[in-house]
């Protein structure tokens, strides 16, 4: 996971205007968009639905007036959602949401297209930024933005703080927030493309588009793998897979790869995997920069991987800087983990 300012940095230093980033790992496209509003292009790919979605948005906004029309319209079909349906729906929800709440929910899940309707998919991703965190702050009852709590824990939580759900009219929420996002309008983007799914699998297409010329060979490979046995992110975005039509409980896993890598040699054949088909992607003297985890396995399955792909390429180790805002703060022991550094060959 990368900061924005952070992205633009490594991006403006290590790939020339008109050139073009990789990201097989792409999370939020933080380094895509960095690339896409700086005069670059940017491809990669995201297995986790929400990290697609946000990039994806990011990469290719809608203009304002359709996504505040189809949140109006989503409030109209919000009153056909019956009591029934609210009913089906487990405990966790009711002490999460408000009625009108979950109507709209409801409603955005069963008829926004996000995965092919630019506005659809805007609306959807700023739906999920706001589905749970501060209390008054979100659609939820108090929880963390940054991922949801088991529901049972949840619910034991809001008992014994005896706290409610908070009572907003969604649409007037949502139709603010949407104002204030375009309040300084849309940016100017260049080429980008950022595709759904498994980077084992997917980058196959990039090199098909390349053989036919319809995009260039890579300056920068950019890019942050998941880490080894630190979290699932499956498991800590449910309730947002769940807005996106997945399950209503949380689950370790989602399919290949979409694990917390606990088993150290499928976290190499992973390494392995992308990284050599990225490498035939990139231009002889592109330039070769990965955050990983600091701690001794991750670090050294990474840089063994890199080298043995890279040989030409010098590799240096960087301490990374950061304190928050990484996959180790975010979701890992801090008291385990000893932070994230960043492996540029060159």
């Amino acid at each position: 996971m990368f900061p924005l300012l952070f992205a633009f940095e490594v991006v403006e230093q290590f790939c020339p205007k008109g050139g073009a980033v990789l990201d097989p790992f792409a999370g939020r496209a933080s380094s895509l968009y960095a690339a896409a509003v700086t005069g670059r292009k940017g491809y990669g790919v995201e297995i986790n639905k929400v990290g697609w979605l946000y990039g994806h948005a990011k990469l290719n906004p809608s203009p304002l007036e359709p996504v505040l029309s189809r949140n109006a319209n989503i409030g109209q079909h919000a009153t056909f959602i019956s009591e029934s349906e609210l009913k089906e729906l487990p405990a966790f929800f009711h002490s999460c949401y408000t009625k009108r709440v979950l109507r709209y929910l409801l409603a955005a899940r069963q008829h926004l297209a996000w995965l092919s309707d630019p506005s659809d998919a805007t609306l959807m991703a700023l739906i999920l930024v706001y589905l749970h965190g501060a209390k008054e702050k979100s659609f939820s009852n108090q929880m963390r933005q940054s991922k949801a709590m088991a529901p049972e824990y949840s619910i034991n939580w809001w008992y014994e703080h005896d706290s409610s759900p908070p009572d907003i009219d969604p649409i007037q929420f949502m139709e603010q927030r949407i104002r204030w996002r375009y309040k300084h309008g849309l940016p100017i983007v260049e080429d980008n493309r950022i595709l759904l799914g498994d980077s084992t699998k997917l980058l196959e297409e990039f090199a098909k588009l390349q053989h036919t010329n319809h995009i260039p060979k890579f300056d920068l490979l950019f890019t942050s793998p998941p880490y080894y046995n630190v979290t699932s992110y499956h498991y800590d975005q449910w309730l947002r897979l769940w807005m996106l039509g997945g399950t209503h409980a949380p689950t370790k896993s989602g399919g290949d790869w979409q694990n917390g890598f606990w088993s150290q040699s499928l976290y190499h054949e992973l390494l392995n995997k992308v990284f050599s088909q990225s490498a035939a992607l990139m231009k002889d003297h592109a330039v070769i920069y990965v955050r990983t985890d600091a701690r001794q396995f991750t670090l050294e399955t990474t840089l063994d991987v890199l080298r043995k792909l890279f040989p030409s390429k010098e590799a240096r180790v960087v301490e990374s800087p950061l304190k928050k805002n990484n996959q180790t703060a975010l979701y890992g022991d801090k008291s385990q983990k000893p932070g994230e550094v960043d492996i540029i060959l060159a």
